[in-house]
């Protein structure tokens, strides 16, 4: 037998090794960080040889689905209170919940000439409707009633605002001009949707929107459900994570 063949046996056994390693990791995450994720799912497939399948949905929901025993091994969240009140019910496996990424709200028009200045625009309420995401099931929909709130706008708006069940829908909302404007993640405007009004509402408005993650019951012994939350804490994925337009919580 040839050095040749023998190396070729030798790199066959550690690809079909590598592949019977190989495992699968069902996540559950937020509509906002879709995008972000698709391209971390990539990325984490081509470097660990794990697969993924995910399930995209408000927070809310997911949680909901969770708590009747819906088969996910990781939730990635839009807020710290689920994942928090996942590992309080016993849902998720304590210590392995961190804040994966932090969001920014936008108020965003696809109209160029919508506003220029954005508190005046929502106080003179030029428009027909303004969306927002549901509060009850959405963090960023929370963040925009806060901001509201903040500026003493919510009660003469709540009458002209449509609610997206997920910050996807509300984004869409806007985007098919069933809603003049809408409070949406910046993380959704980007590449062919660039275009329009913006205007990222400051931090000090709402609270934040630290969105966590956490490993839960149902994934402890999966070893793809554990190399994907450590793949998540990666240099890497948070260098993938930032140029969605998140930023990265500073260790602590």
């Amino acid at each position: 037998m040839t050095a040749t063949i023998r190396s070729l046996l030798a790199l066959t056994f550690l690809m079909a090794s590598a592949m019977a390693l190989a495992g699968e990791v069902r996540l559950a995450i937020a509509t906002n960080f879709h995008d972000a994720a698709e391209t971390l799912a990539a990325q984490f497939s081509e470097t660990s040889g794990h697969s993924t399948r995910i399930s995209y949905g408000s927070t809310g929901k997911l949680y909901a689905q969770i708590r009747h025993g819906a088969p996910f091994d990781v939730f990635l969240a839009a807020d710290q209170e689920r994942p928090q009140l996942v590992e309080r019910n016993g849902y998720g496996v304590p210590g392995t919940r961190f804040t994966y990424a932090v969001g920014k709200l936008v108020l965003w028009s696809p109209d160029p000439e919508a506003f220029a200045d954005p508190q005046a625009f929502l106080r003179t309420g030029d428009f027909r409707s303004l969306a927002i995401a549901n509060p009850a099931t959405a963090p960023y929909g929370l963040a925009a009633m806060q901001t509201l709130e903040n500026l003493g706008l919510w009660a003469n708006l709540k009458s002209r605002l449509v609610r997206g069940e997920s910050i996807a829908q509300t984004f869409q909302f806007v985007a098919t001009g069933n809603a003049k404007a809408g409070f949406v993640a910046l993380a959704q405007l980007r590449d062919d949707h660039n275009g329009g009004t913006r205007w990222e509402v400051p931090n000090h408005y709402h609270d934040p929107i630290a969105q966590q993650i956490i490993l839960l019951e149902r994934g402890r012994e999966n070893q793809a459900a554990r190399a994907w939350l450590d793949f998540l804490a990666s240099k890497q994925a948070q260098d993938i994570i930032r140029q969605y337009g998140y930023d990265i919580p500073d260790p602590t």
